[in-house]
Parts: C-alpha cells; sequence; structure tokens
C-alpha cells in the first residue's frame, strides 16, 4: 500500500482528495501548511506528496529546497496542486527533479490517479 501525503491550506480539498485515494487504496496522510508538511516528514515518509502551491506561510520553493536538501526525503515523488494562473510558473520554475508533474485546479479525481500511478512507477 502506497502512502500519499496531501498537503493543502482548504480543508474541502484535503478532505476530498483523501476521501477519492482512499478509495482507490492509498493511505493518506494530510498536512494543513508547508510547515506542517516538513513537520510530518521527519516521523513518516510518504511515497508522492500532493502540494498545493499557493499557502500561506512558506513558499512551494521553500518547502521543494527543504525536501530536496534531506536524504530521507529527497526522493519522494511531488505532484503540484495549482490554480490555472500559477500553471505555467509552475512548470518554468519548480518542476524537475522529484517534482514529477502537476495538475490544475480543480482537476478530475481519475485524472489526478492516472498521474499518480504514473509517477509512484
Amino acid at each position: 500500500m502506497k502512502t500519499i501525503m496531501v498537503v493543502d491550506d482548504e480543508e474541502d480539498t484535503r478532505f476530498s482528495v483523501k476521501s477519492v485515494l482512499q478509495d482507490e487504496g492509498f493511505k493518506v496522510l494530510t498536512a494543513v501548511n508547508g510547515q506542517d508538511c516538513l513537520n510530518k516528514l521527519k516521523k513518516q515518509k510518504p511515497d508522492l506528496i500532493l502540494l498545493d502551491i499557493m499557502m500561506p506561510g512558506l513558499t512551494s520553493k521553500q518547502i521543494i529546497t527543504a525536501i530536496r536538501k534531506d536524504k530521507t526525503t529527497s526522493k519522494i515523488k511531488i505532484i503540484f496542486l495549482t490554480v490555472v494562473r500559477f500553471a505555467e510558473m509552475t512548470q518554468k520554475d519548480l518542476m524537475g527533479g522529484n517534482v514529477v508533474d502537476f495538475m490544475e485546479k480543480p482537476f478530475d479525481n481519475q485524472d489526478l490517479i492516472k498521474r499518480m500511478k504514473k509517477a509512484l512507477k
């Protein structure tokens, strides 16, 4: 069973994505922001992180830098969740390495599952 961490400051998004992923047989962890994500990564190492790109607190770049610097988390695959207006920036500035994909909100749940399974191969 693969473990996924959903990091999003919107409770509705965390809840709905968690429900969809659990229905697909994934173990799901959640975090309310970047700092919460980094704190939880000290204790648990998911196989994939779904990371909202726009949250209060730490920037996406700060979160990715911290994940990449730590040997225990640097290989965790990441898919960004972003609103349309930030999609182009996401591709140019943050893609590569362990950031394997991004999805624009709102997204289709089946497309999310398909992309996650591809990233986890």
